[in-house]
Order: structure tokens, then C-alpha cells, then sequence
């Protein structure tokens, strides 16, 4: 059995939770949550853990010299310095207009890589 301490970041209140794991690390218990929200969390952050990316994409010809670009949907944490890898590979050309799919389907996750902002 493994135990595992965290905060939930579900909501401001923070709950300080505690995890029991199995052999398997198969969640057990999960206790110190006030919502069912950082049960949830907890489970998922400890079986299989997800982030958003966020970050940059160069522009050539634009007003900025960047856009800022953020995963759609969060992927898996174990994958997110690949997909940084990806992401600063990209070079756009001007215009890049919120919403604009920069990498589709960033390494077989079904998740895109969309632009937060215009750059003209």
C-alpha cells in the first residue's frame, strides 16, 4: 500500500488530500476532499495525470513577433515535453487568427494546438 499527499487545485478552497494506492497502483481511498470534484482530481491525478500546454509559436510577417498557442483539451503529463518539442517547431506566417488550429492532433492524442490571439 502507498500513500500519496496532494492539493487539489479543483477549486480555491485547496483541500489537502490523501490517496491510498494498491499494489497495483489502483486508488484505494481517497480522503480530506470536501467535493466530489477533488475526489475525481485525485483519482485522475494519480492513475493518469493531464495538463494544458501553453506557450509560444513564431510569426514571420506579423505586427508580433509570436502568438500564443494552448492545447485544446489537456494531454497526458508524460507527454508534454515531446509536444513542447513539436510546438517549437512551428514557424507561422501572418495572419494567425484566434482559434486557428496550429498543430492538429499534436502526437496522436486528438488534441489540437489552437492560437488564443490574432496576430495581423
Amino acid at each position: 500500500m502507498t500513500t500519496k499527499e496532494m492539493v487539489c487545485v479543483s477549486c480555491p478552497i485547496g483541500c489537502a488530500i490523501t490517496v491510498e494506492l494498491d499494489d497495483n497502483n489502483e486508488v484505494v481511498s481517497v480522503k480530506g476532499n470536501t467535493c466530489p470534484r477533488g475526489d475525481k482530481y485525485a483519482r485522475q491525478e494519480c492513475t493518469h495525470p493531464e495538463r494544458m500546454l501553453t506557450s509560444t509559436v513564431k510569426v514571420e510577417g506579423g505586427s508580433l513577433p509570436v502568438v500564443p498557442v494552448k492545447s485544446a483539451s489537456p494531454i497526458p503529463k508524460e507527454m508534454l515535453f515531446d509536444a513542447m518539442k513539436e510546438v517549437n517547431k512551428v514557424t507561422l506566417k501572418a495572419p494567425v487568427e484566434i482559434g486557428d488550429i496550429v498543430i492538429e492532433n499534436i502526437l496522436g492524442t486528438g488534441v489540437n494546438i489552437i492560437a488564443t490571439n490574432d496576430v495581423v
